[in-house]
């Protein structure tokens, strides 16, 4: 089966990325005991929810034409790329990322998790960068992936301070 995205639909995938990353953090910093730790998961949501309006005002950005085109990709592998993520084939965008908590993970699981979805959502941004024609647009996309990657620090840091 084959899926097409737009660019219009592409964004809305980004925007979903920070809803996900920013209930995630909201969720676990409410079972924390440690204050500081869920401080700093509440301040990452805040940033994750700066990042969707950001995707939000670049798709109401998008004129007619813009919101239908796709990006010249020849080979079709960003494309693949993007529609594999669209897809739930990298990470599944449709389920609640609270969905897999059990309770019974532990800071570092919970750490590692937060990780591994700021390294899906960075590789994702670097897909959708090949789709925006404007400089501005992609020095946007590259803030926010210059954030997230400062969001990995943060989760390694505090990480590193567990062991």
């Amino acid at each position: 089966m084959t899926v097409t995205l737009n660019a219009f639909e592409i964004y809305e995938i980004a925007e979903q990325i920070e809803r996900n990353g920013a209930r995630f953090y909201r969720t676990v910093a409410k079972t924390l005991k440690n204050a500081g730790f869920a401080q700093t998961l509440l301040e990452l949501a805040d940033m994750e929810d700066l990042h969707e309006k950001t995707f939000a005002a670049m798709r109401k950005a998008l004129s007619e034409q813009e919101r239908e085109l796709m990006a010249f990709d020849p080979e079709n592998e960003a494309a693949l790329y993007l529609q594999a993520m669209a897809g739930g084939h990298v990470f599944n965008l449709k389920k609640d990322p609270t969905e897999q908590l059990t309770g019974k993970e532990t800071a570092a699981d919970i750490l590692k998790m937060g990780i591994g979805a700021e390294k899906d959502s960075i590789v994702y941004y670097l897909g959708l960068k090949d789709f925006v024609d404007s400089p501005a647009g992609r020095d946007k996309i590259e803030a926010i992936i210059s954030e997230e990657m400062g969001h990995i620090a943060v989760l390694n840091r505090e990480l590193t301070s567990l062991e």
